[in-house]
């Protein structure tokens, strides 16, 4: 761990999302935990560190890369059958017990994820638009640690990629400041967040606070941003229909168009005590988000075991517009400027203007940095 905190600590940047303070000291506003941190010292994250009085972030590398289909993002309203090259760092501001990216967000704080760092290649932002559109990306995402915690490497890339006329998305743990936001605004299209739970307790429990996260769909909703949100349905944690119904009733107060999925959680990391998520229980959430009055909803990760709930509909005609199965689109009935092909209803989205583009088949294709 220490030789992995001193090989990373060589690979940064200064910051910019900080203030500084009185005696050296700074307060980061990279996410809502807004650390205090004094020289020599470093954030919850453990990737931020005050090095004399400067705040120093993560740069110059990436964790994992990989080329896979946007809808295992899962973005289901952004550039259907695209492909989208996802970047990571390491290090994560919570601390779930059911962590699915675990060896890169705890790589900083578990002994047993610190072999992630062995994963870890040192490469530029051009280097990464070049990889993107080297395997016909349209969209490059930051993902897989919380890239909160690592914005400025994100908008180093980013500012890249939009130059080579890529979209650019977040996929993150919603723990946001809106200073973040408003640093991440001009580079960026879409934000997905995780709404883990609508019990203050729970998210306690992770390493956050509730609040914050709403906060965040709130505001990125409001700056422009497309957001979907995802809920890992988690037995016997976030499971209840009275649970759910808080949360779909909350996405319905910001926008009734928010996708909004419900996912299935697998045994991992430090929960291993539960079994996987039933299809059922999949079905019964998509079932409570559609009566909350929810538009979009989307059951997923469980392929052809949960109804008709992978693919988009038209709230207007109801017809299937984009279908699916796992992260394969099989069929598209949009038009160009993303209304429904048979009643001409808006379609709210981020779609391709250019049909031919749609991808109706492929799985993704992971691939090391070379």
């Amino acid at each position: 761990m220490q030789d992995l905190g001193m090989f990373l600590d060589s690979l940064t940047s200064q910051g910019e999302l900080y203030q500084k303070l009185e005696n050296g000291s700074l307060r980061c506003a990279a996410c809502a935990h807004r650390c205090l941190i004094r020289p020599g010292k470093r954030g919850i994250c453990q990737v931020r560190f005050n090095q004399d009085g400067e705040l120093r972030v993560p740069w110059g590398y990436v964790a994992a890369l990989q080329a896979d289909p946007i809808e295992k993002k899962p973005f289901s309203h952004v550039l259907p059958g695209a492909t989208a090259l996802t970047f990571g760092m390491l290090g994560c501001d919570l601390h779930c017990d059911y962590c699915q990216n675990w060896l890169t967000s705890q790589a900083m704080r578990d002994p047993a994820a610190a072999v992630a760092g062995n994963l870890v290649r040192q490469v530029t932002p051009d280097e990464v638009v070049k990889i993107a559109r080297r395997h016909g990306a349209e969209v490059v995402v930051s993902s897989y640690n919380e890239p909160l915690i690592t914005s400025e490497w994100s908008v180093s890339i980013f500012k890249k990629a939009k130059s080579a006329g890529l979209r650019c998305a977040f996929v993150s743990n919603g723990n946001a400041t809106p200073e973040a936001l408003a640093y991440l605004r001009p580079w960026l299209d879409a934000y997905k967040v995780d709404l883990k739970s609508m019990q203050e307790k729970n998210y306690r429990r992770l390493g956050a606070v509730l609040k914050n996260v709403l906060e965040t769909i709130e505001q990125a909703h409001a700056l422009g941003l497309w957001v979907e949100v995802v809920t890992l349905v988690v037995p016997g944690f976030n499971d209840s229909s009275e649970e759910l119904y808080e949360a779909a009733r909350f996405l319905r107060s910001v926008s009734a168009d928010i996708p909004w999925h419900v996912t299935a959680f697998h045994p991992d990391y430090k929960m291993t005590d539960r079994d996987y998520t039933p299809a059922q229980t999949l079905i019964r959430a998509a079932e409570i988000g559609r009566e909350a009055g929810l538009n979009y909803v989307y059951a997923g990760n469980l392929p052809g075991r949960v109804e008709d709930y992978e693919s988009t509909h038209c709230p207007n005609c109801n017809r299937a517009l984009v279908k699916r199965q796992g992260y394969v689109v099989t069929a598209y009935h949009l038009t160009e400027q993303g209304n429904c092909a048979y009643c001409g209803a808006k379609i709210p989205g981020l779609w391709p203007t250019d049909l031919k583009r749609v991808r109706l088949h492929g799985m993704g294709i992971p691939f090391s940095v070379k």
